[in-house]
Order: structure tokens, then sequence, then C-alpha cells
């Protein structure tokens, strides 16, 4: 199964839309976003995508009560999970977390096969035992290209795509 996570897309639509696009021309199954979607007028670039889509608040959560009843009555394929989630996909045992102080500490577990999380920004994939622990870096471009990952769990094999360009913001 090729597996599409993201993290940090902070309201940046062109970053989101092209993260989902390509996610569905690389033939993603399922996407786990690890939170700071931020705002309910993302959710339909999300849903944009040709599969299950699994969704978590971060610290900057935006309307929270918006993004929950909008995934539970408009968006059919976004499930939303609140401040973390765990799935199973094809046996495949996931969590997912925005924080990743809480992302390790699952992974040293040895409960999952992957944990994923977001906050930093910082792109990171590392085994933890027999767990991935994997950051996507971010959708915005802040302080390093914007990218997600692909993650295929027939080979365990990680690869991350890039996908707009660094924000310039002035000094």
């Amino acid at each position: 199964m090729l597996i599409a996570i993201l993290a940090d897309s902070h309201d940046h639509i062109p970053n989101l839309r092209r993260a989902v696009s390509l996610a569905n021309r690389e033939g993603a199954e399922l996407l786990i976003h690890c939170g700071d979607l931020i705002s309910p007028f993302m959710l339909p670039y999300l849903h944009a995508f040709q599969g299950q889509v699994h969704l978590i608040y971060g610290n900057n959560a935006g309307d929270r009560h918006l993004i929950a009843s909008r995934c539970a009555t408009v968006f059919d394929n976004i499930q939303h999970h609140g401040s973390h989630g765990t799935i199973v996909a094809d046996s495949f045992r996931i969590a997912f977390h925005h924080c990743p102080e809480i992302a390790r500490a699952q992974a040293l577990t040895g409960t999952h096969d992957l944990v994923c999380y977001g906050h930093d920004h910082i792109f990171l994939v590392e085994r933890i035992g027999s767990c991935l622990l994997i950051n996507p870096g971010d959708l915005l471009g802040k302080d390093a290209i914007p990218t997600f990952v692909l993650l295929d769990t027939d080979d365990l094999s990680v690869r991350q795509l890039e996908v707009g360009c660094k924000l310039l913001l002035d000094d």
C-alpha cells in the first residue's frame, strides 16, 4: 500500500493542492495529514484525494467545530480523529500525532509499524525498533522547500516529494 503523509499546510492552498494531486498521480491509496491544516476552507482540497484521508488537529487548529462537523457530514472520505489518531491499514499499524515528543514516545512502545507527526517542520525518517518514525516536512515552505512523503508499506521505502518553493519572507 502507498501512503501519503502530509503535515503543516498552514492554509497554503497551492501547496496542499499540489501535494494531493501528486499523491493521486503516484497512486497513493491512503493520506494522513498530521496536523496544522488550520482552516475549514482547506477541507475541499483534501477531499480531492482519491482515497481515504485521516486528519488530526495540530497546535494551530483553527475552527475545530467546523472542521470536525464538515468531515462528519460533507467530506465523506475524510475521517477526523481529533488530536491524535490510530488506524490499521492492510494489517499495518499506524499512529499519528502533531507533537514530535508524543510521536517518539508512541514509536518507542513497539505497538505500531509507523508513527508520523509534524509540528517542527523538519523532515525525518528514523527506525526505532520495528517502527518507522516519520515527519514529512511541511507544506507551508517557511524554512525549507515544502515536502510530503510517500511510504510504500510493501518494502518500507520512503520518498520525500517537493511540491513548491520556499516562502520568501523579509527578515
